[in-house]
């Protein structure tokens, strides 16, 4: 779904985002892509709270309704893309080295996500690919045991 985001900038100041659709949903970032990324962070995370809280998750507004909203002067309407969350989501903590942490902070920023997205898509792609690479040795054993079978006649 998307939802509409209030993109707002003053002098001195990160880039901040708020929901109209959700108030007390917010979020900023240093930059114009920080402030996407955390944009769609936020949003999810509050959502998946809502659905766990049992409330009900507003439709999406068009912008001709919030033609008059106060809070979008002197601001940039975009738009943000969340899926609905099925499941509820999880905090962990992980123990890694200061390194490697910085490594991860590194490719999640080039692949445009937050350090939990990057982490958990990492994962569950290796977990696809090896999984992948089962079937496919399933595959082959099956096919060679195929060609060593005779057939009665």
């Amino acid at each position: 779904m998307d939802y509409i985001a209030y993109l707002h900038k003053d002098r001195g100041s990160d880039f901040g985002v708020s929901f109209p659709d959700f108030p007390g949903c917010v979020t900023a970032g240093k930059t114009l892509e920080e402030a996407r990324r955390m944009a769609v962070e936020a949003l999810a995370l509050h959502i998946a709270g809502m659905i766990e809280d049992g409330e009900v998750v507003p439709d999406p507004s068009n912008l001709d309704a919030l033609e008059s909203d106060p809070a979008m002067r002197g601001a940039v309407a975009v738009l943000v893309s969340v899926e609905p969350a099925a499941e509820k989501t999880v905090r962990i903590n992980i123990t890694a080295r200061q390194s490697q942490i910085e490594a991860i902070d590194e490719l999640a920023g080039k692949a445009g996500l937050t350090r939990s997205a990057y982490m958990v898509q990492s994962s569950l792609s290796r977990f696809r690919s090896n999984m992948s690479k089962k079937r496919e040795r399933r595959i082959s054993r099956r096919s060679a045991l195929a060609k060593n079978v005779k057939v009665a006649k």
